[in-house]
């Protein structure tokens, strides 16, 4: 056998073969719809570079960007039952639950932790819209009372990131009766002197708007994030009326009063740490 079949041959066969390129290299905004390169969809806090649209953030890299020193605790929640109606649609509800949990390795829409923002003690709950579009039942209920919870144990501010759709209907009455309940975890940390602060994150639409969500001291919205009760088509529907152009999203909120600021996804740190300064100011 020659040196050319041996050795030479080989190393052009190398440098044509086709190179196989790994599927999650490149993503596409969902509102301009440009590529973007997944190391700059990391380096921007997945926000567009093209035209600066807020696109779903994984849980972990938000409670890294705001946790000092990306150091945080996980906080252990209670269970809830898996499937209290027996529901059944087009399909089973413990199998949609499966499949989300097997898809985001998570038990529920709901992660909590504690750590310190600036110095000051605060516990995060924040939701995960991966995992059947962030609704909120009867596990997300108890994670949102555990937090409240547990801020008041550790004299923490109270902060939740809600990016939800709005109750979970598969456990009907038990799903609504969330909303509820987390007004009362939000109560509990108001009655001990403590903040609460939500960042209303996209979108943050239907039960969870009409409870916890709008009960903060101080209300955050990231630019661009949909906040309401029902969704435009239906209210339009509804009312029979011709609605504004984006009255759900954040600015148009802000202009009529209901958050009391929009802010950056990248500047939101530095924005908590400003408010705790005065909220917690002893």
């Amino acid at each position: 056998m020659s040196w050319y079949t041996t050795v030479v041959r080989p190393k052009i066969n190398a440098l044509i073969r086709k190179q196989e390129i790994p599927d999650d290299l490149w993503h596409q905004c969902t509102h301009c719809e440009q590529m973007i390169y997944h190391k700059d969809l990391l380096s921007h806090l997945y926000v567009c570079r093209h035209c600066g649209h807020h696109m779903h953030i994984p849980f972990k890299m938000r409670f890294e960007t705001l946790f000092d020193d990306g150091h945080y605790t996980r906080v252990t929640l209670p269970k809830a039952p898996a499937d209290p109606l027996k529901f059944k649609d087009s399909k089973k509800y413990v199998d949609r639950l499966k499949t989300a949990r097997a898809t985001t390795k998570e038990d529920d829409a709901i992660v909590v932790a504690e750590g310190h923002i600036g110095g000051y003690p605060c516990v995060l709950a924040a939701f995960d819209f991966s995992f059947i579009g962030g609704s909120m039942g009867m596990a997300v209920g108890e994670g949102l009372v555990k937090a409240a919870e547990r801020a008041c144990e550790l004299k923490a501010a109270y902060i939740t990131l809600p990016s939800s759709g709005g109750a979970r209907m598969q456990e009907g009455i038990f799903s609504l009766m969330q909303m509820a309940r987390s007004v009362i975890g939000v109560e509990s940390v108001k009655d001990a002197g403590l903040p609460y602060i939500p960042i209303l994150v996209n979108p943050t639409m239907g039960g969870v708007a009409a409870s916890f969500a709008m009960l903060g001291d101080v209300a955050i919205a990231e630019p661009g994030a949909l906040i309401g009760f029902t969704g435009a088509r239906v209210l339009q529907e509804t009312i029979r009326q011709e609605l504004p152009a984006g009255f759900q999203e954040a600015d148009f909120q802000l202009a009529h009063g209901m958050v009391d600021m929009v802010t950056p996804r990248r500047e939101i740190r530095q924005k908590l740490i400003n408010i705790l300064s005065v909220l917690m100011a002893k």
